[in-house]
């Protein structure tokens, strides 16, 4: 059966600009860091710290995120690299996709403290910042699994179906549902939903990272059971599964243990920087009560001005006196 509407598949992921390979998959990754270190920005200055501030930690967050989700991705399915037949050189080409979300923000999130401990940042604050903006990297660099022709679901004929052409590594051709564009809108969401909590409920202290985990894990799992993908199976489930729901409860007993014992947010998140943070271009702005200080030192430099010039103004109208009844 021929479908009148659907989502063609691409015909290579990958061109080449002489020698030089581009590849769908590494630009949707590269376009998903960009947006989210950009939104992260935002927020940071918008909460108090440094412009700048999130790039630079990040410097050593999405190096540690790249190897935790190669690393997740080659453990849970070591048979595609190191079963009979396979080259175990495979493991280490991440352009032809395979990267485990859940490996991604841990390592990730060890980098992030690294960056953090360095420039005494709290990591909770910064995980607020930044976790909208992970939502819509991941939204973005899903993409990539349509350049790749992977991850798709099960058999449909929904006019969104996804037309796979490729019949390498036991792909079928035909029409499937694309499970890449279901989690890209639904990451999408979440972010949506993470800024506006945060803003409703000014949430701090890891708690809207939080939020982002468990909104996320909700939508990986009803999309994780569609896949028809080979993957391991405990007591019937994806392994993906299993994980999406321990991560699940986890994260939403964090944001109800941590609003119990450390209810709203961080009053400083940024050594160096006040209340009142920094300007459009990122320049420091004195807060408040710093500018009703400064404002007070200098009317009471200006006080004491007044009273030296009076002083001694009076002084010499008392020696001209004196030198008047001399004479």
């Amino acid at each position: 059966m021929e479908e009148l509407a659907y989502i063609p598949s691409p015909s290579r992921g990958v061109l080449y600009l002489g020698p030089i390979p581009l590849r769908g998959y590494a630009f949707c990754i590269i376009i998903g860091v960009f947006v989210a270190v950009w939104l992260g920005n935002k927020r940071w200055i918008a909460r108090g710290g440094r412009a700048g501030t999130v790039a630079d930690i990040a410097v050593w967050a999405v190096p540690f995120g790249l190897v935790g989700g190669r690393l997740y991705h080659v453990i849970t399915d070591y048979e595609l690299y190191f079963s009979q037949g396979r080259d175990w050189v495979d493991a280490f080409k991440v352009w032809q996709g395979g990267l485990g979300i859940w490996g991604a923000i841990a390592l990730g999130a060890l980098g992030a403290w690294i960056g953090c401990r360095r420039r005494g940042i709290p990591l909770p604050a910064y995980a607020d910042a930044v976790a909208p903006g992970i939502a819509l990297a991941q939204a973005c660099g899903r993409w990539g699994n349509w350049f790749n022709q992977e991850l798709y679901g099960k058999e449909t004929h929904v006019p969104w179906a996804l037309h796979i052409t490729s019949s390498t590594d036991g792909r079928v051709p035909g029409y499937y549902h694309p499970t890449f564009l279901y989690e890209s809108l639904w990451c999408i969401g979440v972010a949506v939903l993470v800024i506006w909590a945060d803003k409703r409920f000014k949430m701090g202290h890891g708690r809207a990272f939080a939020l982002y985990v468990a909104a996320y894990c909700v939508g990986r799992a009803w999309i994780e059971y569609m896949r028809v993908d080979d993957a391991h199976h405990i007591l019937g489930l994806r392994l993906n599964d299993w994980t999406a729901g321990i991560v699940f409860l986890l994260a939403v007993t964090y944001i109800v243990v941590s609003a119990k014992k450390r209810p709203g947010r961080e009053a400083v998140i940024e050594p160096g920087v006040t209340d009142g943070a920094t300007d459009a271009s990122g320049g420091e702005k004195a807060s408040g009560g710093e500018a009703h200080v400064e404002a007070k030192d200098e009317a009471s430099d200006g006080d004491k001005d007044e009273d030296e010039v009076k002083d001694e103004t009076e002084d010499e109208v008392k020696d001209d006196a004196e030198s008047a009844k001399k004479a």
